[in-house]
């Protein structure tokens, strides 16, 4: 599951006044989208930590076909990806320069690379050639070039969800070509997000996110702008107020860090785990 890789979504640009015209006070976080975020990490992670007990045999659960597991994995990585394309929206909004984002793009890049080296390690007979975050690498350059595409975005994603459900060939069944997702049959892999049909996800996650700031900007943060008097001037600044409760600090924080989160939770889950049952005496069955 993933991650993402928002490119500087929901991060407002401090601007340079100019000369002769007024300062524009900075604008608060678009926070829902962070929490939003942070809530898919913890939905991911707890899923991965079942994963992983079921991979030691200390609970009796498959991954593989079970709908209670394949449904989850299915949902959580539609939030991200919903959440990925929600992010490209702010992050063209915000005019981000095409550099900012290859140096985001290289970072998922490396971290995709650095996924299939420890998937071919822990699983050799189903490492991870193309998971969430090699998806990602690929659907974000073509969110970035289609961002102002507007309506067009919507049927476009219909298209791209329902491609693979009418077209397949074993031409793309290979690992050089199953990235693209015409496939006959699942490859046998830890993890498998090729570009169609999540491609469609994440341009409705593109697609509704334009509207929203178009429309309803105010939907994507749960700040209000209050008004403070400058205690040096006089003048009148704006802040702003967002809530407070320890859990929605910890979503935003952990969306604000999405990639970084991705890439820890799970050497840091089962580190753990083997830390304990090596402590505990436990034997795996």
């Amino acid at each position: 599951m993933s991650p993402d890789t928002d490119f500087g979504a929901a991060r407002q640009a401090r601007g340079t006044p100019q000369p002769h015209q007024p300062h524009q006070p900075d604008q608060p976080r678009l926070d829902r989208l962070d929490a939003l975020r942070g809530f898919a990490l913890v939905w991911m992670a707890a899923f991965h930590f079942c994963f992983d007990l079921a991979n030691e045999r200390l609970i009796d659960a498959n991954f593989y076909t079970d709908p209670l597991w394949t449904t989850q994995r299915t949902c959580i990585l539609s939030l991200f990806l919903l959440c990925a394309g929600a992010g490209q929206a702010v992050a063209t909004d915000q005019g981000q320069s095409w550099a900012r984002f290859w140096r985001r793009w290289a970072q998922i890049v490396g971290c995709a690379a650095l996924v299939s080296a420890g998937s071919a390690f822990m699983f050799p007979n189903s490492w991870i050639s193309f998971g969430v975050l090699h998806g990602m690498a690929v659907m974000l350059i073509v969110a970035r070039l289609s961002a102002g595409w507007g309506a067009w975005l919507w049927p476009l994603g219909g298209l791209a969800l329902l491609l693979p459900q009418l077209v397949a060939h074993p031409l793309f069944d290979t690992r050089l070509t199953n990235w693209v997702g015409l496939v006959t049959h699942k490859p046998i892999t830890e993890d498998f997000v090729p570009v169609l049909p999540w491609l469609g996800v994440m341009w409705w996650g593109l697609a509704g996110t334009r509207w929203l700031l178009a429309h309803r900007r105010h939907w994507l943060s749960s700040g209000t702008l209050a008004l403070t008097a400058n205690a040096t001037s006089g003048h009148n600044a704006a802040r702003a107020v967002m809530p407070s409760s320890l859990v929605w600090r910890l979503l935003n924080t952990l969306g604000r860090w999405s990639l970084t989160f991705y890439m820890v939770h799970q050497p840091v889950l089962i580190g753990g785990l083997t830390a304990w049952m090596q402590l505990s005496g436990h034997v795996r069955p």
